[in-house]
């Protein structure tokens, strides 16, 4: 090899050197992070994806703020006042001939219904609510609270009938049942007026047990649901006339 071609070969060798060293640095600088001064939000941490939990592990309900007392405002003045309630509904035979003698004589009344009635009739509830009633829950499937376990008491009231009053089967109640109705949003309503409806004593003995006994603000009790309903509808339609006569009304409680 001549001198001239070694130096060639030489100068070649240490111009790719070059060369190379220059491609180094420039894929190096490439792969550098960028400044924090290049982008604010580079440097902030990341605010973490918020995550639902599943319905099944959350954790129980929160009490919800007590109802109040749904006949309150209908207290004050001198005015008569009669709350007429009827349980066991919603049925898809009696309970449409309670609202047609409602409507005759313009009196409105509270529905304690069963969910499980509910749920048998679908749309019926909104019939009640449409012609100007309101509804409580009486339940789901009409158990004694005050005999049953403490799970079951709970699902029978905060999963029944969505209302703020709520009447335990039977009139059973205790300090167990009012502390879940009131830890349902829900406050305890019960009755002052027994006509024993549901046992069937004769049209004329369910009038007379309402005018014997019933008195202004006082609660009626009756049933629309659970039986044959034929004495109940009778003596609704016998006995308003008579208490409107003496000057009562019927507004619906605030359910």
């Amino acid at each position: 090899m001549s001198r001239k071609f070694a130096a060639f070969v030489a100068t070649g060798v240490a111009l790719a050197v070059v060369v190379g060293s220059l491609l180094v640095l420039a894929l190096g600088h490439e792969r550098q992070p960028r400044p924090a001064a290049a982008t604010t939000q580079s440097t902030a941490t990341p605010a973490p994806t918020p995550t639902e939990t599943p319905t099944l592990n959350a954790p129980p309900s929160k009490p919800r703020k007590p109802a109040p007392n749904p006949t309150a405002e209908f207290a004050s003045g001198n005015k008569k006042v009669l709350f007429l309630s009827f349980d066991d509904g919603p049925d898809p035979y009696w309970t449409p001939k309670v609202l047609q003698v409602l409507k005759k004589y313009g009196a409105h009344a509270t529905f304690f219904e069963l969910g499980s009635m509910q749920a048998a009739h679908p749309g019926l509830r909104e019939q009640v609510l449409a012609a100007g009633h309101t509804i409580g829950s009486h339940s789901i499937t009409h158990p004694q609270l005050t005999a049953i376990s403490a799970a079951k008491r709970h699902h029978e009231i905060f999963d029944g009938p969505k209302s703020t009053c709520f009447r335990p089967p039977y009139g059973a109640s205790n300090p167990k049942v009012r502390a879940d109705i009131k830890a349902a949003g829900m406050v305890q309503v019960l009755w002052d007026v027994d006509p024993r409806d549901w046992a069937r004593p004769g049209t004329n003995a369910i009038v007379h047990n309402i005018l014997t006994h019933a008195h202004n603000h006082n609660i009626i009790l009756m049933h629309d649901g659970g039986g044959n309903r034929a004495q109940t509808v009778a003596a609704l339609d016998k006995v308003l006339p008579l208490l409107k006569a003496q000057g009562y009304t019927f507004p619906a409680m605030n359910c």
